[in-house]
């Protein structure tokens, strides 16, 4: 009985450590596509930075997903806080847009990124296989 208590134990560690090796390579390619407006329109570039940081901690790059679809560029303007969004394309706005009030122009990247992970053995009511998704957002670099 203990044994399989042990394997549960290391099996919810091996879980946590996947989904916490995913968020950093969400957190990673946002910081890749925040750096500027003409990088946070490169779509692969972004993918390319969660898969290297992914692989940097030796895992198969085959298990993180980083769709293009998954990569959001969302703008507005900021005014104490309250952002009010505007429709944007980084690849075509390269500039800030127009606010007023006091209020000034930001650009935020989400990225979400998917990883897989597979447990060690079948337990029965349990899939062997979970996908674990992440989030991180941050604002753009307007330079």
């Amino acid at each position: 009985m203990l044994m399989v208590l042990a394997l549960g134990v290391i099996e919810i560690g091996r879980y946590a450590y996947i989904a916490i090796l995913v968020g950093n390579a969400a957190r990673a390619a946002t910081a890749y596509g925040a750096q500027s407006l003409p990088q946070s329109a490169d779509t692969a570039g972004i993918a390319a930075a969660a898969v290297a940081d992914f692989q940097s901690n030796g895992q198969d790059a085959t298990k993180l997903k980083v769709p293009s679809s998954n990569q959001i560029t969302t703008c507005g303007c900021d005014n104490a806080g309250s952002v009010v969004t505007a429709i944007c394309d980084p690849q075509v706005n390269s500039s800030a847009g127009t606010c007023t009030g006091g209020a000034h122009w930001v650009v935020t990247l989400s990225v979400t990124a998917s990883g897989t992970f597979d447990a060690l053995f079948g337990y029965p009511g349990l899939p062997t296989s979970i996908t674990v998704s992440r989030t991180s957002s941050m604002r753009v670099a307007q330079n």
